[in-house]
């Protein structure tokens, strides 16, 4: 029996996000997740691939607001409402994706500058727009806010254990940035999530996640290491990718939680990786 046991969401793309008990799964991904993006100056997404200082701004919401602040100074604080009303657009790009994004405030883009000493400005994406799944993996046009590509990642407990198991010194969950985390099972079984069902809500495992250099972030000290691709390149690789967790698209909205139980309705093979070396 598998049963979620954390459920993450990331207000703003690549910023550190924040655990709750429950969840309502929109037509893009959880609520609030990853509407809002960091950008250079000519529209590119900002991730800590490239800034790794970015996982040092945490993000809560209070009162209907998003707060963000410094995971070293909470009182420098910086307060967003959830649903901007600036008219000022801008064509922003997430990997070969373009869409059309609001520009937030001038406050929000001299705040973000600042801590991140690079000219950058937040954008928040809009409920008309309709950024579109992979079409090689979509089942009926499915939409995600401003993640890598998918709606929500899905990763079994017994898969990061199976990983700490193997590491000279464990690392947390928040390495891969999961929306949903299960216990249950064995390690990798979501590898094989062809249909789950979580409260009647029918949720689909389309294509393993590829990870990069973000799982080398210490996320508390933004610091960089080798581990955990060093090791997973020896289990969990396919053509020079290395994969961990499962890409999930799905055909109802509703309400999700700590506890709920996931029903495996039908599986698929197992990706088949490169030897051991």
């Amino acid at each position: 029996m598998y049963t979620i046991s954390q459920l993450f969401i990331y207000p703003i793309k690549s910023l550190g996000g924040f655990e709750v008990s429950f969840a309502y799964l929109t037509d893009r991904g959880l609520q609030y997740d990853r509407r809002f993006m960091l950008v250079d100056m000519d529209g590119n997404f900002l991730t800590q691939r490239e800034h790794a200082s970015m996982c040092l701004l945490q993000t809560a919401i209070e009162n209907d607001q998003l707060i963000v602040y410094p995971t070293n100074n909470p009182a420098d604080k910086l307060t967003i409402s959830l649903l901007p009303e600036s008219s000022l657009t801008l064509k922003v790009k997430v990997w070969d994706d373009a869409c059309d994004a609001a520009l937030v405030s001038d406050a929000a883009d001299k705040w973000f500058s600042k801590k991140l000493s690079m000219q950058c400005q937040l954008v928040y994406m809009r409920d008309e727009e309709k950024r579109k799944v992979d079409e090689h993996y979509a089942h009926n046009n499915e939409i995600t806010s401003f993640s890598d590509g998918y709606p929500l990642l899905i990763i079994g407990q017994a898969s990061l254990d199976d990983l700490n198991n193997r590491l000279n010194e464990p690392i947390p969950m928040n390495r891969f940035r999961p929306n949903v985390v299960f216990t249950g099972g064995h390690p990798f079984d979501e590898d094989m999530m062809e249909h789950i069902r979580i409260n009647e809500i029918d949720l689909y495992g389309v294509k393993l996640c590829a990870r990069c250099v973000v799982t080398t972030v210490n996320q508390t000290t933004a610091t960089k290491a080798k581990e955990p691709l060093k090791t997973l390149a020896g289990y969990r690789m396919v053509n020079n990718k290395i994969y961990f967790g499962q890409n999930i698209i799905f055909k109802q909205t509703g309400i999700i939680s700590n506890g709920d139980a996931i029903e495996m309705v039908s599986s698929k093979p197992p990706m088949v990786f490169n030897k051991p070396t």
